[in-house]
């Protein structure tokens, strides 16, 4: 599958190996070329940089992994996103996008792409990248309007080797979503446990 992934950070970057090494083609978006973080992805046979219009052409999902203030400028270079399905990893943390709640609402205002959903966002990069913790699988969480952009997530996450990926509900609960992720920082980075954290959902009498 052809994958566009715009912002090349560090949750972008983690994004970009992990589903490059599980057989996608990957097309890191970038405003400029010749100086972009994350250089070093390109090594991979499989990982492109190109402007971001030219990525969102070539890709059926696009995975949007920049700060929620710059999704206002990021939305107005997609393009034509019609009959794609686009992941918003965002967290709206520091500062808002003007006159939206978060980058999720620029997504749905500002485009034409009718499958929007929030995933990839409840967990530090460290955790993209191996979300195995001693044989217990990290669990994924997903939000959105978009049934089709809910599967797609499923499916991504568990290809890269996370367990059960848990649906929070239509874009009503976008902004519960970007929540429980700043539940991840406060624990990981405020209260000092660490990175290397991550959410399990236990089911009484089923197993891991």
């Amino acid at each position: 599958m052809n994958i566009a992934i715009i912002g090349s950070g560090n949750v972008g970057g983690a994004l970009a190996k992990r589903l490059a090494e599980v057989g996608h083609n990957i097309y890191l978006g970038v405003r400029d070329l010749s100086n972009f973080k994350g250089k070093e992805l390109i090594n991979n046979i499989s990982i492109t940089a190109t402007a971001i219009n030219k990525a969102v052409k070539e890709a059926e999902v696009i995975i949007i992994s920049v700060p929620s203030g710059a999704m206002v400028d990021i939305a107005s270079k997609l393009g034509d996103v019609s009959g794609k399905i686009i992941i918003d990893t965002s967290n709206t943390v520091m500062s808002k996008p003007e006159g939206f709640g978060n980058g999720f609402e620029v997504l749905v205002k500002l485009t034409n792409c009718k499958d929007i959903v929030k995933g990839f966002n409840t967990t530090g990069a460290e955790n993209m990248l191996d979300p195995n913790f001693n044989g217990i699988k990290l669990d994924m969480f997903t939000a959105g309007d978009s049934q089709k952009g809910k599967e797609m997530v499923k499916k991504l996450s568990q290809q890269i080797g996370f367990g059960q990926v848990y649906d929070f509900g239509g874009n009503d609960k976008v902004s519960l979503i970007e929540e429980f992720a700043k539940s991840w920082i406060n624990l990981a980075i405020m209260q000092k446990y660490g990175r290397d954290i991550g959410f399990k959902i236990l089911l009484r009498n089923k197993p891991l």
